[in-house]
């Protein structure tokens, strides 16, 4: 009889644990502790390994990056961008629908978030897609599936932690990911045309309170323009200080604050104490819940690394097959089936320590297989049984989650095949980096 050792017994009772509907944070802790108490280690060498998973100055970008994209969907700031791109581009064919996609790639180089992204911008987007025709599961879906994106646009969350994880460079990962992300974004555009109702677009005056109504097309542009150019300018500060060396990724998410603030209390004088308050509540919540699940999560990958149950099931993973592609199709699998019951942080804990073994010995670019790790997990954000884009869009619209399910089953579809594309060409990803060496 075959003895199953801790570490293998920590992964088991982790998944029992979710089952049970424990929290992700404390099925990781709790299973972790069960296999260091089975090797003999106290309960004085998890204190020090929780302080060390989360003691790195990289890591200071998440609760920074979570606090302004909350301060910008507070101050007002998604509001005007949604004004000014529907002025923009609401007339094409598809109306709301090419609005909502263009916010959607947008706000994920604000936010960096897939659920605060939905939280922030779902309500106004879905309010006119409807408006504009869309069935109401539709608009849900097309905001799930554009939100998810944002873990890949950067500044990304994710990016940042498997910069961290892989001791990847996160600023050449930052440039990876635009032209894949903005790839998907496409790939999204290119559904709209099957589900778009007939004459989308054409009246945009009955779209959300149009202040610029009754004016030239020309006036509306440069109005909304105007008003909406300090939010519009964020994403430029933000990967431009990166991007030129200003400041570093870590850096940036503090930056990305302080002008959340300066642009909300001084220029639009939208925020308020109590609006300050409530958003300070928000990103402590969503950053002591992220933080929990990386503090926990070292010890997990600690067993992981003591019972070398990386080089047992990285081992495993090269013998299934001679060809790398088979056993990158068999990777990406894993990936998209964990995404659809863990969340992308807790995905990439559990399962990087495994694969990248897996990516050196098969010679891949890791930057490039940072960008693909995303691209999985963003699917993930949308695939049931527990994509956290459907729950947070079925709570803003007040319908069922199977119905945001089915809304989102054409941009499922349609992101799988982008993930294809981006895996078949890796010049995709990397061409610019290169360029900017």
């Amino acid at each position: 009889m075959v003895e199953i050792g801790p570490g293998s017994q920590m992964i088991m009772l982790f998944f029992l644990l979710l089952a049970l509907r424990v929290p992700v944070a404390f099925s990781l802790g709790l299973s972790a502790l069960y296999a260091m108490w089975r090797m003999g280690f106290g309960l004085d060498l998890a204190g020090d390994l929780i302080t060390a998973g989360v003691a790195r100055y990289s890591l200071l970008a998440i609760p920074f990056f979570i606090l302004a994209g909350a301060l910008m969907g507070s101050t007002g700031i998604a509001e005007r961008m949604i004004r000014f791109f529907r002025v923009l581009v609401g007339g094409l064919p598809g109306g709301m629908g090419v609005v909502g996609t263009v916010v959607c790639l947008f706000w994920g180089a604000v936010s960096g978030s897939g659920p605060a992204s939905v939280a922030a911008i779902g309500p106004m987007i879905i309010k006119g897609m409807e408006e504009d025709g869309y069935s109401r599961a539709h608009a849900a879906g097309l905001v799930c599936a554009g939100a998810a994106l944002s873990i890949v646009i950067p500044p990304s969350i994710g990016l940042v932690l498997f910069g961290v994880i892989a001791e990847v460079s996160i600023s050449q990962l930052f440039i990876a990911a635009i032209i894949p992300g903005l790839f998907m974004g496409l790939t999204m555009l290119a559904v709209l045309p099957f589900i778009a109702p007939k004459g989308a677009g054409r009246s945009l005056n009955r779209l959300i309170p149009d202040p610029y109504a009754g004016l030239p097309y020309g006036a509306r542009l440069w109005r909304s323009f105007r008003d909406s150019f300090w939010g519009l300018l964020t994403p430029v500060v933000i990967l431009g200080g990166i991007y030129s060396g200003v400041f570093t990724p870590t850096e940036a998410a503090l930056v990305a604050t302080v002008y959340a603030l300066l642009v909300g209390g001084l220029i639009y004088r939208s925020l308020t104490l109590r609006a300050l308050y409530d958003t300070l509540a928000e990103a402590a919540g969503s950053s002591a819940t992220v933080m929990l699940i990386v503090a926990y999560a070292g010890l997990f990958g600690w067993v992981i690394t003591v019972e070398d149950l990386v080089g047992t099931y990285s081992t495993g993973l090269l013998q299934i097959s001679d060809n790398q592609w088979v056993i990158l199709l068999i990777i990406m699998l894993i990936l998209l089936i964990a995404g659809m019951f863990m969340d992308a942080i807790t995905v990439m804990f559990i399962t990087l320590p495994i694969v990248l073994p897996v990516m050196h010995e098969l010679g891949w670019d890791p930057v490039w297989f940072g960008v693909l790790v995303m691209i999985n997990l963003a699917i993930g954000l949308i695939t049931p049984p527990v994509g956290v884009n459907l729950f947070v869009a079925a709570n803003v619209t007040n319908i069922s989650i199977e119905r945001v399910a089915r809304g989102a089953l054409p941009f499922l579809i349609a992101t799988l095949l982008g993930l294809g594309v981006v895996a078949a060409f890796p010049s995709m990803s990397l061409w610019m980096v290169h360029w900017l060496k």
